[in-house]
């Protein structure tokens, strides 16, 4: 299923990728929420996560561009959407938190953050995502003018 469609002025390519890592978004971001329900805490933090990373991704895709270390893919997104003040500042931080609760609870044995910890995360990846499918949206809708 396709979430966004148009892409006015882009190759197939990289329509499908942007397609792609949205709904790999998408689907991740419905699996920390429904584990957050059920109080699968670890799970919900990875989800979460990842829903970030490949929300992140997707706007990479946009200029066909991917590292192999989830680092670059924060440094990179955070000096050319971030800093430049296309997205808001303070999703750095959200997306850094994100990250290290993740590593934590993936990583390190016995390790449990707070259900308000998890539920936060969970509301930074819907946050992240949103922004990032209406920055899509509203790309495609320029390029119908």
């Amino acid at each position: 299923m396709l979430i966004a469609k148009g892409y006015h002025g882009m190759d197939n390519f990289t329509k499908e990728m942007v397609d792609y890592r949205l709904n790999c978004a998408k689907e991740d971001l419905g699996e920390a929420i429904n584990g957050l329900s059920r109080k699968s805490l670890r799970v919900s933090a990875n989800r979460a996560y990842y829903s970030i990373f490949h929300s992140m991704r997707t706007i990479l895709a946009l200029e066909q561009k991917d590292f192999k270390k989830h680092s670059a893919v924060l440094a990179y997104f955070n000096q050319n959407y971030i800093k430049a003040g296309i997205f808001p500042s303070n999703l750095f931080e959200l997306i850094r938190n994100a990250s290290l609760i993740r590593d934590l609870s993936d990583y390190m044995d016995l390790y449990v953050a707070s259900f308000d910890k998890i539920k936060e995360q969970v509301e930074s990846a819907k946050l992240i995502f949103d922004l990032v499918e209406k920055y899509i949206n509203n790309l495609n809708k320029s390029g119908e003018k």
